[in-house]
């Protein structure tokens, strides 16, 4: 990494798993179904297309995705791109009140939708972090799953925008 378009236009789909696998926390089948449709004329055409594979998931399929991405402030393992956004965020150097405040939050979420918080925390800091957990906690289920879906999107398109090299 990084790769330009015309790179991953060429590589074979095993390849472009591996490079892309991880746009979509832990779900490099996205990649696997969006490989056939190269050629990408850009990064925005690329996620677009990744964007509806998700779109067209059937609903159990949807919510493995959500639930395949970790707590946010935890000190668990997770994927590379997730440390180095949540850290970029500020939530991997929580006091120890804040991290049992995230921690709280994270099990009332949990406990609520039966699913993690989801946020694209490129841009927040821990204080929007926390503000837009207790504002969601107020949410129905059916604009969660929805709105963690749209944060999955916004993650997936900044990890391609790192990846991916513009021309």
């Amino acid at each position: 990494m990084p790769y330009t378009l015309d790179q991953l236009n060429a590589m074979t789909e095993a390849d472009f798993v591996v490079a892309l696998g991880p746009a979509f926390e832990d779900t490099p089948a996205i990649a696997a179904q969006v490989w056939p449709q190269r050629p990408f004329s850009s990064v925005a055409d690329l996620h677009q297309r990744m964007v509806h594979i998700v779109q067209a998931m059937a609903p159990a399929d949807q919510l493995a995705l959500i639930r395949a991405h970790p707590d946010l402030g935890t000190r668990v393992a997770m994927a590379e791109a997730s440390v180095a956004e949540q850290t970029k965020a500020g939530l991997s150097n929580l006091s120890p009140e804040e991290y049992h405040q995230f921690q709280t939050l994270n099990q009332q979420y949990k406990g609520q939708f039966g699913f993690p918080f989801i946020l694209a925390v490129a841009g927040h800091t821990k204080t929007t972090v926390l503000e837009n957990f207790i504002k969601r906690l107020r949410n129905s289920s059916d604009v969660e799953v929805t709105t963690a879906l749209r944060e999955i999107e916004k993650i997936a398109l900044f990890r391609l925008e790192a990846w991916i090299l513009s021309k």
